[in-house]
């Protein structure tokens, strides 16, 4: 009962226009406005010793933060920042401060936050309260002059210099808020300059001047050569041609990996998990030769508990336009001395 309210919810978000259940949700949106207001307008925002840069989406579920967040790290070390970041850690035990190692396990600092460590070599702290988070990797990372927060687009707590507001191809579904929509908060009507918005598809979906980030998997690479941070070799794809594969996914849109997947040509049975699945248990047979994984569910297993399947992750290439590093560089030109 509560899955096939789910699946017409998800159908409610993403029609164009309302239908009858979204229509019948929207006393509800009211409300939940309301309270969003009071809370943006009680916040009181705190500021720390460094400039702050917020990654976000205005939508529930995924639409492309992480890889955003990685490539924000990678320009603004282009331009001689040394960023850190921070994170609530979604779906982890506890709420306090708490920094992420390589050894780190997903369920104390989320599967993300450890994600964009393994994969940018950048600190991060991951709590609940992001101005803690902050000040904590001031404390314990002082070289750190520069503090990406991730998914902190509604935490307000946090004073921000600028932010990104990511979208993909669903772009705002219904454009309601929720639970009637998909909309954490209203769609503005136009951005001031400390705004960026990226596109996380092959054009623009909304009336908002913005940028293309386009995306592709990069190859394959063992689990255990993932882990010790090695890219895909040039024609890794044809390992896999000739194989027996499953392709799991445990993120907001797995059908957008199982695409891309198809796109490349191989053959695959798909098997869609629940975003942020946790693998405490292996959700395929216990046969199964080859399996081939999101980086996102690839922090969440171990080689040793494996048996005889083989894992392949697939790194995403995320490239954002020439315009949108411009415009990092242009808030964020320079370290102070």
């Amino acid at each position: 009962m509560i899955g096939r309210f789910a699946a017409a919810l998800q159908h409610a978000w993403w029609h164009e226009p309302a239908n009858s259940l979204a229509r019948g949700l929207q006393p509800l949106s009211a409300l939940y406005g309301a309270l969003a207001a009071v809370n943006k307008t009680l916040a009181w925002p705190r500021r720390i010793d460094v400039p702050v840069i917020v990654v976000g989406n205005l939508v529930a579920g995924g639409a492309g933060k992480t890889p955003t967040v990685l490539a924000v790290v990678q320009l603004l070390r282009a331009f001689g920042w040394t960023p850190g970041v921070v994170s609530r850690g979604y779906g982890r035990r506890g709420t306090g401060t708490l920094a992420v190692h390589a050894d780190s396990e997903p369920r104390d600092c989320g599967d993300e936050p450890l994600l964009i460590h393994l994969r940018s070599q950048a600190p991060v702290v991951v709590g609940s309260d992001r101005v803690a988070a902050a000040r904590a990797l001031r404390r314990e990372q002082p070289q750190v002059d520069i503090v990406v927060s991730d998914d902190g687009l509604q935490h307000h707590r946090l004073a921000r210099d600028a932010q990104v507001l990511v979208f993909d191809e669903r772009g705002v579904g219904n454009g309601l808020l929720l639970p009637a929509g998909p909309l954490r908060e209203a769609l503005p009507l136009q951005v001031p300059p400390e705004t960026l918005v990226l596109y996380n598809d092959a054009e623009p979906m909304l009336p908002l001047p913005g940028w293309i980030a386009r995306r592709r998997l990069a190859g394959v690479v063992s689990l255990e050569d993932w882990r010790c941070g090695h890219a895909p070799l040039d024609g890794s794809w044809s390992i896999l041609r000739e194989r027996t594969l499953l392709a799991a996914a445990g993120i907001a849109s797995p059908q957008r990996f199982f695409d891309q997947l198809q796109a490349i040509g191989l053959s695959f049975t798909a098997l869609p998990l629940p975003d942020h699945h946790a693998f405490e248990t292996l959700p395929w047979p216990e046969h199964t030769t080859d399996v081939i994984v999101t980086e996102k569910d690839a922090v969440k297993l171990r080689s040793a508990r494996l048996g005889r399947t083989q894992v392949w992750v697939a790194p995403l290439d995320f490239e954002v336009d020439l315009g949108f590093a411009a415009a990092i560089k242009r808030l964020f030109p320079h370290p102070p001395p």
